[in-house]
């Protein structure tokens, strides 16, 4: 086991899906996509899922922004693929929960995205790291393959 602090990590975690993000790119047969920007920053996602039977089958996403962004969308990606949309909206909620304080990172249950727990300490960087998961919530409450209760509040756009 290593000596470093978890912080580092977590911080190491991060840029490694900044450098090399999961799922990146368009995918085959999209069902649904959403873009999200902010346009403080500069951060644009798009995100594309194809949905079977209530399964992401497929999600991928393209678009650029700063490392919490593109790292929170990749993480993203990869802990949702191939999973059910219920899980989605809930590991949403959860990771929201997180990052506005309203739930603490070690209750939530969540994987490798407790790495990005620490934004909640930079309110203006929660919207970067939430960018790519309003833009799935939209994409899927687009057609009709989202609950609406589960639909964010407001736009995807920062």
């Amino acid at each position: 086991m290593s000596n470093e602090p978890i912080e580092d990590l977590y911080q190491d975690l991060v840029l490694e899906h900044k450098r090399s993000p999961r799922h990146y790119g368009h995918i085959e047969g999209a069902t649904q996509r959403a873009q999200g920007t902010n346009p403080s920053c500069g951060d644009s996602v798009e995100v594309e899922v194809r949905v079977q039977d209530g399964v992401l089958e497929d999600i991928g996403f393209t678009g650029h922004g700063c490392a919490i962004c593109i790292a929170s969308s990749s993480m993203m990606s990869e802990a949702l693929h191939g999973r059910e949309l219920a899980l989605a909206r809930d590991l949403h909620a959860r990771f929201r929960g997180v990052l506005t304080g309203e739930i603490e990172p070690g209750e939530a249950h969540l994987g490798k995205l407790e790495s990005l727990a620490g934004v909640r300490r930079y309110p203006s960087r929660i919207k970067c790291a939430l960018l790519g998961w309003h833009a799935l919530m939209h994409a899927l409450a687009e057609t009709g393959a989202e609950a609406p209760d589960a639909h964010p509040t407001g736009s995807t756009e920062k």
